[in-house]
């Protein structure tokens, strides 16, 4: 290191490499992010909340007997929590409808570009579950179906 920068790193003290830790707190979340019919997203976690660059949070709330819409998250990678209910993960493979049940204390994740719904077949149960993605916003691409095409970006090269 040189002198100079030496010396400006010493002035600055640890602020070079110390930020500033943020709360959110759950009461306060917000629905200002994109959304899917027959559930509410609630934004933690985000660039436009705390200045997030490469990560997502947020609460997802599906009512009783309700299905959300056919959606995915681009390229996010989505890593879900279940706190409450039963909710339903649905993906399409090949012809057949795959649904994964679930329970509170399970885990899920959805890779990107995985085009899935969130059911909930409880009639007076509501689920809520904790996500977190790999992107500083909630992408979300709202889709008629499972078996909807999806675009993909090309590979770039390795």
């Amino acid at each position: 290191m040189t002198k100079d920068i030496e010396t400006d790193v010493r002035a600055r003290g640890t602020a070079a490499w110390h930020g500033r830790i943020e709360h959110i707190r759950g009461a306060e979340l917000g629905t200002d992010t994109a959304q899917t019919s027959g559930m509410r997203r609630f934004e933690a976690v985000s660039g436009k909340t705390v200045g997030s660059r490469r990560l997502w949070m947020g609460r997802t709330h599906v009512a009783p007997a309700t299905n959300s819409g056919d959606h995915h998250h681009g390229e996010a990678e989505t890593a879900i929590y279940v706190v409450s209910g039963h909710p339903v993960f649905v993906f399409a493979d090949g012809d057949a409808e795959v649904r994964v049940e679930t329970e509170p204390g399970d885990y899920v994740f959805v890779p990107p570009y995985v085009p899935h719904r969130e059911e909930n077949p409880s009639p007076d149960e509501e689920a809520v579950v904790v996500i977190a993605r790999s992107t500083q916003e909630g992408i979300v691409v709202n889709l008629p179906s499972l078996w909807a095409e999806v675009e993909r970006p090309e590979p770039g090269p390795a």
